[in-house]
């Protein structure tokens, strides 16, 4: 799988690839003894790891924002090259890395399911009306913005970026690089860091591709009438990874681009359609009532921790999803973002996709409030029935021209995952080599064996939702870990390139400061004789 130039790492693409097969082959024999094996291994992370996850997200959302406003908000990242992307291409990329992931689905179902049942800290205070729907928003925003984008966009993409331009590898054993320095090249620990990345990310990919499978199919069955069963399923999944593969063959100068740049248009026209069929007030209006309950609540819906079982389903499992996502997502980033100052990639890798996130998941879950409220039923007596993937047709089908909407739906969710798939695929290729850019096929080879995993995972426990968040959870455990470090090694950093880049002036050293006081001390009896 190498070429000239190219040397692919053996231990991270064998102990990562390995683990991958040995699961989906595991999951085929014995389906019930893996989903039993995941259920045990998702409590455990969550009793001990939940509310440190919790913390570190936080903290680092705080700190990469005090840096990104501070007078180190000037530094040029990666030289200073011109940025080898336009800003809505780049934008584009970023976006659709995390909101392609889960966007179509978990848009339409969260905010109803937070409508339809408050979370619990809020129960006794609202029940249903505007106040409930402004607070089921807020607390979508909370999941899916500045936290969840702050993880990968920030304070790793900044360590990743300045470790490449020192000459270490753009693997994710370059966050320990200011703790270990070179060694970490060639040491053990950086292979445990690349391995754990590696199945964090394919975990975390898996999901969205069970997930989107699940959406289609039921989607599919509703209004095409083909059997929502496991084999359309995965005819469904297989498809998706057939189109992703053949982006990833195509470049990340021409595949994802392209996809990306797909994603925004046509998710723009869906959402358009979807608001301009429903209300465009009660949308807007909404928007800025969750904002503000957001900015109130921020920090009691990001830290609660009272109901252990809805903490796990809901907020614990997105906060280690978009753990486990962000080493690759700080690769990817630093790949697409050289030449950009960190205040900049502050605002496009952490604001903007919040921004975008936040209005995508209005105009979709708020459509589905607003058809509830219109009509009690037709948005919660579907999701009741058959679950979170319901969601998404029940708005569409309470429209006008569902045959239309359903279509473009489904498009969007093909085109979103694909562009996930890709440029996902292509980080964790990158985490497998010692040196040079990863062949197409070894791309491919992640990209096809990330499908054939969900495939296998849809098999895992119940078949649905449940199976593949435990799967997430669990691998997103020493990844928590890795990133630990970067939350004081990004500013140390960030202040050494201030100084080279004459930003910041450096401190005169102890000695040379004292030995000038003596100068200066024993020229003043001098002067005074001269006087």
């Amino acid at each position: 799988m190498s070429a000239p130039g190219r040397r692919t790492d053996p231990w991270v693409m064998g102990v990562s690839g390995v683990f991958m097969a040995v699961f989906v082959l595991a999951a085929l024999a014995a389906p019930k003894a893996v989903g039993g094996a995941v259920d045990v291994a998702f409590t455990w992370s969550a009793r001990w790891f939940g509310a440190y996850w919790q913390v570190l997200m936080l903290a680092t959302f705080v700190v990469v924002t005090i840096l990104a406003f501070s007078r180190y908000g000037r530094v040029r990242m990666g030289g200073n090259d011109a940025p080898a992307f336009g800003r809505f291409s780049w934008i584009a990329m970023i976006t659709t890395t995390l909101l392609a992931a889960g966007g179509v689905f978990w848009a339409a179902a969260e905010p109803i399911a937070h409508y339809a049942s408050p979370p619990p800290q809020y129960a006794d205070q609202v029940s249903g009306g505007a106040e409930g729907a402004a607070l089921a928003m807020a607390q979508s925003f909370v999941h899916w913005g500045f936290i969840g984008w702050a993880i990968g966009g920030s304070l790793a993409t900044l360590v990743m970026m300045r470790g490449v331009e020192k000459g270490m590898p753009l693997r994710p054993r370059t966050l320990l690089w200011p703790i270990m320095g070179e060694r970490v090249r060639t040491h053990w620990i950086g292979t445990v860091v690349d391995v754990s990345c590696v199945l964090a990310v394919v975990a975390g990919t898996v999901g969205p591709i069970g997930f989107l499978g699940l959406q289609i199919s039921y989607i599919a069955g509703e209004l095409f009438g083909l059997p929502d069963t496991y084999a359309t399923r995965a005819a469904i999944i297989v498809g998706l990874t057939i189109v992703a593969a053949v982006s990833v063959l195509s470049g990340i100068h021409r595949g994802i681009q392209l996809l990306s740049r797909a994603n925004v248009w046509v998710a723009l026209a869906l959402i358009t359609a979807i608001v301009a069929m429903a209300s465009l007030p009660f949308v807007a209006d909404l928007y800025l009532q969750a904002s503000v309950v957001q900015v109130q609540e921020f920090l009691p819906m990001a830290l609660y921790q009272g109901d252990k079982t809805w903490v796990g389903y809901w907020t614990l499992f997105f906060f280690g999803w978009f753990l486990g996502f962000g080493p690759m997502m700080a690769i990817f980033f630093a790949r697409i973002s050289r030449g950009r100052t960190v205040r900049d990639i502050y605002v496009g890798a952490t604001v903007m996709p919040t921004v975008v996130t936040t209005v995508w998941f209005t105009a979709l879950g708020g459509t589905g409030i607003w058809l509830e409220q219109q009509n009690p039923g037709t948005i919660t007596g579907p999701y009741e029935q058959d679950g979170l993937p319901a969601a998404a047709l029940s708005i569409i089908q309470a429209l006008p021209m569902t045959g239309l909407l359903g279509a473009l739906m489904i498009l969007v969710a093909l085109i979103f995952l694909a562009s996930t798939l890709d440029s996902m695929s292509y980080a964790i290729s990158v985490s497998s080599m010692h040196e040079g850019e990863p062949s197409g096929l070894v791309r491919a080879f992640w990209c096809v064996g990330m499908g054939l995993a969900a495939v296998a995972l849809l098999l895992v426990g119940d078949g649905g939702i449940q199976a593949l968040q435990s799967f997430i959870v669990v691998t997103a455990v020493p990844v928590g870990l890795i990133m630990l470090p970067t939350l004081w090694t990004t500013p140390r950093l960030l202040r050494e390139m201030a100084v080279e880049q004459g930003i910041v002036t450096p401190p005169r050293p102890a000695a040379l400061a004292a030995e000038e006081a003596e100068e200066s001390e024993e020229a003043e009896p001098e002067v005074s004789a001269a006087k």
